[in-house]
């Protein structure tokens, strides 16, 4: 069995081949090439939030099991540690011994920012490249460079509760990106004007509102992806064209969905595809330039399995990562 650690983890898994791989793992969820229940979550109070979500991958190269175990901790932020701490572990599909044990906090950080900048590619408009970021956590830092990699960003507008990380973070995206970053004051000063948009933060109250967004703007909404948590105010997921990783775990889980729908703002059927169906062809997407989208991610383990496969195959092709004989 191959352990990667967190930098090994980003050494083999760079964002073009975490591209491919949330590609994959969204088509082939879609597609009904996966088996994978809704996650089981242990809410700990004080001590956090215990995930467990189980996967099979039917068919392919990536055929076998897998699971991803995560404490979530939003504190750690404090203590310069990850606030996803735990596991993701490969199966081999035909003798079931452990193949892989990866670090869940890399794989999480850089498959969720890869499948924001799919969705991005899939839905944006061709022209959207300003940017605003709503957080100045890993993920916010993830999801630029990941954008990056599926088309040039003008300028980008950052927020965040704290000032000064704010600053440091916008000073890291001129110096490490080359981007034209600047401080907003508030989240709706960020959103103004922006093609693209994504909220990485852990705010249980909306920030933005209908009236903060241009029209044909598109949304990466990640930070909510667990009950009690909102980003987004209701009569914006209303006015929107709202699309999911997948409709089952969102409906169950993302309050974006749930606090509208209890309100009577909208139904089940307001969610319009997930971005697989879009990839596969099954739904056409964005359908008009002034549309406003929507990309409510609550996050899969199919997502965790393809990336963490990917990175465990160019470990091995490298060579000279630990290796753990179980026998």
């Amino acid at each position: 069995m191959i352990l990667l650690d967190g930098r090994a983890v980003r050494r083999h898994l760079p964002y073009p081949v975490a591209l491919l791989a949330a590609r994959e793992a969204l088509m082939s969820f879609s597609a009904g090439r996966v088996q994978q229940p809704l996650r089981t979550v242990i809410r700990g109070g004080e001590h956090g939030v215990f995930g467990a979500m189980p996967v099979q991958v039917l068919d392919g190269p990536a055929a076998g099991f897998g699971v991803k175990t995560v404490v979530v901790k939003h504190g750690n932020a404090a203590r310069g540690l990850p606030s996803h701490v735990g596991f993701v572990l490969l199966f081999d599909a035909d003798t079931g011994r452990p193949t892989a044990a990866l670090d869940a906090a890399a794989v999480t950080e850089i498959r969720t920012a890869a499948c924001s900048a799919v969705a991005t590619a899939a839905l944006a408009g061709p022209a959207a490249g300003e940017v605003a970021v709503l957080g100045t956590g890993a993920q916010a830092r993830a999801h630029l460079q990941a954008l990056l990699a599926v088309r040039p960003l003008d300028r980008v507008r950052v927020w965040g509760r704290d000032a000064q990380r704010a600053e440091r973070f916008c000073g890291w995206a001129v110096q490490t990106l080359g981007l034209d970053t600047h401080r907003a004051a508030s989240p709706a000063e960020a959103a103004r004007g922006a093609g693209i948009i994504c909220t990485t933060t852990a705010a249980c109250e909306p920030l933005l509102s209908a009236a903060d967004i241009t029209a044909g703007a598109h949304i990466n909404a990640v930070g909510a992806c667990q009950p009690g948590f909102r980003e987004l105010a209701g009569d914006l997921m209303a006015s929107a064209t709202v699309l999911v990783d997948s409709r089952e775990s969102a409906l169950a889980e993302s309050d974006e969905l749930r606090q509208p729908m209890r309100e009577g703002l909208f139904g089940p059927e307001h969610v319009v595809a997930e971005v697989g169906e879009v990839l596969l062809g099954s739904h056409p997407g964005r359908r008009d330039p002034q549309e406003v989208t929507v990309f409510d991610s609550v996050g899969l383990a199919v997502l965790d399995v393809f990336a963490a496969w990917h990175a465990t195959q160019a470990a091995r092709r490298s060579g000279g990562e630990q290796e753990l004989d179980l026998t």
